[in-house]
């Protein structure tokens, strides 16, 4: 049919003539277009009167900082970023693959050595964008690697990382746990320090077709930090001479992961790295290398958290305060671009309800993506628990592979670059990690600044910090210290070697003063042949006492007691414990929980609780939990009353 046909005998003309005015298109859409303008002071004001019906009276002037939360030392985000937070920050990011690279190190496509590869040696092509998808491996079973290896890269893992040493991949059998992999397509970082270096530089002497973006993995900065025991740099330039044999491969690993794991906000991590980053510059050139040259040899590693913003934000300020670094140290623009491998992170892995951990790391990893990495390792589900098995591995890379194939996150150059939110973030970062950085500076560097106690002082200031607001459970975290499974079932694993050194740093997770209080409650279990409990004492009809005994049970099974309940004090003696607490509404507790606390203790209550906060100041009440309590301590005490062992 033609086009007269169509429109009943008229010409296209016609036809476009007839459209109805209520689809023609205004060359300007403004999307909030039929609603009036807003400004921030309404804002202000309406944000005001939701916060006073809560009862909060002492307001600052700038009503947002009431409502502001830290995510770094010395680091806050607020809860709404208009242009004007964003200031000039938007046109000084510049464009990805060029200075100050906070829009990423490269201008476009897949990092160097992303090439799909089969354990056979198969190649598909290289990547289609995306990052390079690097696993760890560190099974001291040779044949166990071996088939993991093989498996991992038959199903869309780029690149290995194998951790050599005691207790991990033995450094002599390194070559047969490689004989099957092509290693003109996969790239092979190691760790395990000067050992596993020369065994890999031994294993490929003599060759020049190594696929680019491997790396010998060396950090004698970062073993002096987990250590405590002074290092040599001196032999770095002879192995990275040996090394520039085979271009791409790298041999020197910032590990700001040390840092993170002993406690440290981003802005410690980022500062130290940037520390052990020079120290590493002038230890190369030093010894002969150009300042070109030194900083190829350079690979920095970070850690990747749930906090998706504070994970892309902190790894976008890393390249710009690298870039800056270069600059002064008259580094070429075009070597200036950080390559970063960002880890998710050991501090945020629990081991009770592991399978959250999948959760964790699919954000942290998205978190790593968008914020430009250029090689990620998700960490097994089970890494806190032991030895990965062959589901817990596949999950973690099956999780990059959904992010990079379905998710297509590696087809947008820096997503996140625009937002005020993350530009501004991503600039405080970038300042306060500075700021730290010129501190270690001014005191020697980061040799000098561990030696002292500097660092170690400093990152212990961020983790009480961020201690507390986990032992109020202001920062939850799910199935720990909200939500726990008492009847869960771990997955039981092969202990995995302690490989970091010791006598430096401390290693900590967030989850684990709630897992130790778990973990005595069951032993407790076992010994006795009956849960440690507390009894939930109820107060009024279900619809009135449902609210707070859910939190109160949610509390104790925190720290692995369990939480039976009934009305008033009937059910003290069949829950076989001395603790109780009390739950109902503030009328309820005015009329009548003086009474019942009164009646518990008589009937063998040693200690009586009530879900409220203190200022109900109850008769006969010996603690009280509310949200925002150090529900730790709560249940310490607990613990103590129940005489539970630690």
């Amino acid at each position: 049919m033609s086009t007269t046909d169509q429109t009943s005998g008229q010409g296209p003309a016609a036809a476009d003539a007839e459209v109805p005015a209520e689809h023609a298109v205004p060359e300007d859409l403004a999307l909030a277009g039929e609603f009036d303008a807003v400004t921030r002071d309404q804002w202000r004001d309406l944000v005001a009167g939701v916060l006073r019906k809560a009862g909060r009276e002492d307001l600052p002037d700038a009503v947002e900082d009431a409502l502001r939360r830290p995510v770094a030392s010395g680091v806050t985000v607020a809860p709404l970023y208009t242009a004007e937070d964003a200031g000039d920050l938007l046109t000084a990011v510049g464009v990805p693959g060029l200075p100050p690279f906070v829009r990423g190190s490269r201008p476009g496509g897949g990092p160097a050595g992303s090439a799909e590869v089969t354990a056979a040696g198969g190649a598909d092509g290289g990547a289609s964008g995306g990052w390079d998808v690097r696993q760890r491996h560190a099974h001291p079973d040779v044949a166990v690697t071996k088939e993991a290896i093989a498996a991992d890269l038959e199903n869309g893992v780029t690149s290995l990382w194998l951790v050599l040493g005691e207790g991990a991949i033995p450094a002599d059998s390194l070559g047969e746990v490689l004989s099957d992999v092509f290693l003109d397509l996969a790239p092979v970082s190691v760790s395990g320090g000067v050992p596993a270096a020369e065994a890999f530089l031994s294993l490929v002497e003599g060759r020049t077709d190594l696929a680019p973006g491997g790396s010998l993995g060396l950090d004698p900065l970062g073993v002096e930090a987990a250590s405590g025991e002074r290092q040599d740099l001196s032999g770095l330039a002879d192995i990275a001479r040996r090394a520039a044999a085979h271009p791409g491969l790298r041999t020197v690993v910032v590990d700001g992961t040390v840092f993170a794991d002993a406690g440290a906000s981003v802005v410690e991590e980022l500062g130290c790295s940037l520390a052990a980053g020079v120290a590493y510059l002038r230890a190369l050139t030093d010894a002969g290398l150009s300042v070109d040259e030194a900083a190829a040899q350079l690979e920095f590693r970070f850690s990747a958290t749930a906090d998706q913003f504070t994970t892309i934000a902190a790894l976008r300020a890393a390249r710009r305060l690298w870039d800056r670094v270069g600059e002064v140290a008259g580094v070429s623009p075009d070597a200036r671009g950080q390559r970063q491998h960002a880890v998710t992170s050991s501090v945020m892995t629990t081991k009770r309800d592991p399978w959250v951990n999948m959760l964790r790391t699919t954000v942290a990893c998205f978190g790593a993506g968008v914020g430009g990495a250029d090689a990620v390792t998700v960490q097994p589900f089970d890494a806190a628990l032991g030895l990965p098995d062959s589901f817990s591995r596949r999950i973690a890379r099956n999780t990059q592979n959904l992010l990079v194939e379905e998710g297509h996150l590696g087809r947008v150059l820096d997503p996140a670059g625009g937002s005020w939110y993350v530009e501004s973030l991503s600039d405080d970062l970038a300042r306060a990690a500075w700021a730290w950085f010129t501190e270690i500076e001014r005191v020697g560097g980061l040799s000098a600044a561990l030696t002292s106690g500097l660092v170690r002082d400093r990152i212990a200031t961020a983790w009480d910090a961020r201690a507390k607001r986990l032992a109020t459970r202001a920062e939850a975290i799910t199935g720990v210290s909200e939500f726990p499974n008492l009847q869960e079932k771990l997955p039981e694993r092969q202990p995995a070697a302690d490989l970091d050194p010791t006598g430096g740093l401390p290693r900590v997770r967030a989850a684990q003063e709630f897992e130790a209080l778990r973990d005595a409650a069951d032993a407790a279990e076992q010994s006795t042949g009956s849960r440690p409990a507390v009894y939930l004492a109820a107060l009024g009809p279900i619809a009135r006492h449902t609210a707070r005994a859910s939190f109160a049970g949610n509390l104790f099974q925190a720290g692995g007691l369990a939480t039976p309940s009934d009305d008033g004090v009937t059910g003290l003696a069949d829950a076989g414990t001395t603790v109780a607490c009390i739950c109902g509404t503030d009328k309820d507790y005015a009329e009548s929980a003086a009474a019942l606390a009164k009646e518990l203790k008589e009937a063998g209550a040693t200690q009586v609780w009530l879900a409220g906060k203190p200022d109900l100041a109850v008769d006969g009440v010996d603690g009280y939990v509310y949200a925002g309590c150090d529900a730790l301590a709560a249940l310490r005490t607990v613990h103590e009353q129940l005489e539970v062992q630690a």
